[in-house]
């Protein structure tokens, strides 16, 4: 009769640890409903998420960078216009004064080209000389030049020509004579010189 008894009790211990490795296996087994390999795809989504996002992160950075190389060749070349636009109007500052003083510079000439007949007026016309190479000064320290023109290949970029003449000891298209100066400004023409052509 123990014997039988031992034997029940081994029965129970063997049944109990049977159970117990049946609880061990479900709670390892997935859930119901769950394909084999969900529980991979799902590790591996959760290293491919990160790889994801550091490749959009380094496509957002050379956006930015791009865009901070083209906002500063934008800035270069506002500098560059700004400082050239400097330099034109330092350069050219003058440029209106100059103009309205060409008819005074041509009024000396005509002045100065009557002949003096008498002491006073030769005074005068001494005085004139003086007068008339204070302002050339003063003008050329601006950068007022004057155009050459007699004897000089015709130009049309600084010479006007109003009169054509058949001279056969010049060369034809050369200016034979100068009726009105023309001046340049630091290399622009301020006014043409006009001229007559040898055809």
């Amino acid at each position: 009769m123990l014997s039988n008894e031992k034997e029940t009790i081994k029965q129970q211990d063997l049944e109990q640890e049977t159970a117990k490795v049946e609880e061990t296996a479900e709670t390892t087994e997935p859930a119901e409903g769950t394909e084999p390999g969900t529980v991979e795809s799902a590790e591996q989504a959760q290293v491919e998420e990160p790889v994801d996002e550091a490749t959009e992160l380094q496509a957002q950075l050379e956006e930015e960078q791009n865009k901070y190389l083209r906002l500063l060749a934008d800035y270069d070349n506002f500098k560059r216009r700004t400082k050239k636009d400097q330099e034109l109007a330092k350069q050219f500052r003058s440029q209106s004064l100059l103009t309205d003083l060409l008819p005074v510079l041509d009024n000396f000439d005509r002045a100065l080209a009557v002949e003096a007949k008498s002491e006073e007026s030769a005074s005068l016309l001494k005085g004139l000389e003086m007068v008339k190479k204070s302002l050339i000064d003063a003008v050329t320290a601006e950068g007022l030049e004057e155009i050459k023109a007699v004897g000089e290949p015709f130009d049309p970029h600084f010479h006007q020509a109003v009169i054509q003449e058949n001279d056969p000891d010049s060369e034809p298209g050369t200016v034979l004579q100068e009726l009105q100066k023309g001046y340049t400004l630091n290399g622009r023409v301020l006014r043409p010189a006009m001229v007559k052509v040898n055809e």
